[in-house]
């Protein structure tokens, strides 16, 4: 009887701590945006930011899995109404050189004003040097004064003290303790800054801080939402580069649960790998790739120990409208609507054409004859239907073909596709004169069939017009 009571009084008395460390966890000790005492920062301005929370997940209206962190503020801060798209990245020192400005001169530049009013970009600094810190905000304020002013901009840091444990964890994969410590605080850096973003635009983009973007971007974003929200099917992640943790999209309503997702599994992976499962996690079972990339890594040295870094993301295109008006003919079969002109346009079109036999061609004819200064063929996808044997032709002269086409009286020859490519630049120097169509003409015929996935030039004016 006694052994009874004692138990009874045990599961009461667990009961009693459990309750109570309840309480504690979801009283005003533990509120995001509640000052932490933490080491006073000399020589930095910054205040204590609330991070404006959104009550549509059901994550936040019920403070389900609550995330800690308080924020310092260090320049810019976000109008109330929200915007259509926030781009968050997470910077810190490096020891060969520095990205960060140029990412940002490239996300604004590349930009209308249209698309800017329609963005706000968050720079977490993620480093505890502190006068790296001061020296960066110095120059940001220096170089966006405008960005900052119109709510385009927001500086943040989270102090050290609101870090888990980044040194002594787990060596998954056989990675070295340094590479550990380094992936495991770079997705605390990602959580927080997702957290923070949560509210600020309808759709999030994660970048890292040394990336260069296409013109337009926005707006290019804002289509392929527009098209993948009419298919009315599940998606939780889309990829505008195929690279690391660069050009991810992410609906806002899902931040709350990303942040918790990477700040409860910081230590097990790198950021990238734990966003596939995220997406996963979220029933969307394959990647949703678009191409051409609206992203480019440009940094050389890493932030990890300066190491080389040399990766690039060969879909990229930095300018989707270099190449001039024109009309585009081809004799070769073409495949459902994969329509000759699409290899020649911008965006993810390409030429499908059955078997080519030789002598087969794709002619563009331009509107306005022009001097070309360079020319980039690429065909095949994941190393199938290339166009084995071709080669390139500027034409001068137009004239109108038996078949009603428009084609030139005269060609030259500039080059042949070697493995399914060509390439030629500064092209003025030996061909100076203005040109009126580029072909690709067959030179031998093949069982495959191909695809013709860009034809990009770059052009100047003719002496005559400069």
């Amino acid at each position: 009887m006694r052994r009874h009571s004692r138990k009874k009084n045990l599961v009461l008395a667990v009961l009693l701590l459990v309750g109570g460390l309840y309480f504690i966890g979801n009283s005003g000790f533990f509120i995001t945006g509640v000052t932490k005492p933490h080491e006073q920062i000399p020589n930095e301005l910054s205040w204590q930011a609330a991070r404006l929370v959104s009550k549509e997940s059901w994550v936040e209206q019920s403070d389900y899995l609550p995330l800690n962190v308080s924020y310092q503020l260090l320049a810019g801060a976000p109008f109330t109404q929200q915007r259509y798209l926030s781009i968050g990245l997470s910077s810190v020192k490096r020891k060969k050189g520095s990205y960060l400005i140029p990412t940002l001169q490239a996300l604004f530049s590349q930009s209308s004003p249209e698309e800017r009013s329609s963005m706000v970009v968050v720079v977490l600094l993620a480093d505890f040097d502190v006068s790296w810190r001061v020296s960066t905000v110095r120059e940001i304020k220096t170089v966006f004064t405008s960005e900052l002013e119109q709510g385009q901009l927001v500086v943040l840091h989270v102090p050290q003290d609101w870090y888990p444990p980044i040194t002594g964890l787990k060596r998954n994969y056989n990675d070295a303790p340094a590479r550990v410590s380094f992936r495991s605080k770079q997705n605390v850096d990602y959580s927080f800054l997702i957290h923070y973003s949560a509210s600020l635009g309808q759709y999030y983009l994660q970048l890292e801080d040394d990336v260069f973007s296409a013109k337009n971007f926005l707006t290019t974003i804002k289509r392929h939402v527009e098209k993948q929200e009419a298919k009315k099917t599940t998606w939780a992640m889309l990829e505008f580069s195929s690279l690391g943790y660069i050009g991810k999209l992410y609906k806002s309503a899902h931040l709350p649960l990303l942040a918790r997702f990477l700040f409860l599994f910081y230590q097990e992976m790198p950021c990238d790998w734990l966003m596939s499962h995220f997406r996963e996690l979220l029933t969307q079972k394959e990647p949703i790739i678009f191409k051409p990339s609206l992203f480019q890594h440009m940094g050389t040295f890493s932030s990890f120990q300066g190491t080389y870094n040399k990766l690039k993301d060969k879909d990229f295109e930095e300018d989707f409208y270099t190449n001039p008006t024109a009309e585009v003919y081809s004799d070769m079969s073409t495949y459902q609507k994969h329509f000759p002109k699409l290899a020649w346009d911008a965006g993810e079109g390409f030429f499908w054409g059955r078997s080519p036999e030789k002598g087969n061609y794709l002619t563009v004819v331009f509107t306005e004859s022009t001097v070309v200064t360079s020319i980039f063929v690429e065909s095949g996808s994941g190393g199938k239907d290339l166009l084995e044997s071709a080669q390139v032709d500027i034409g001068h002269n137009v004239v109108t073909t038996e078949k009603g086409e428009k084609s030139c009286q005269e060609f030259q020859s500039v080059g042949v596709l070697e493995n399914g490519k060509f390439e030629l630049q500064e092209m003025d120097r030996k061909y100076g004169s203005a040109s009126s169509c580029l072909r690709i003409q067959v030179t031998a015929g093949q069982k495959d069939w191909v695809i013709i996935r860009k034809i990009r030039i770059t052009t100047k004016q003719p002496p005559h017009q400069a």
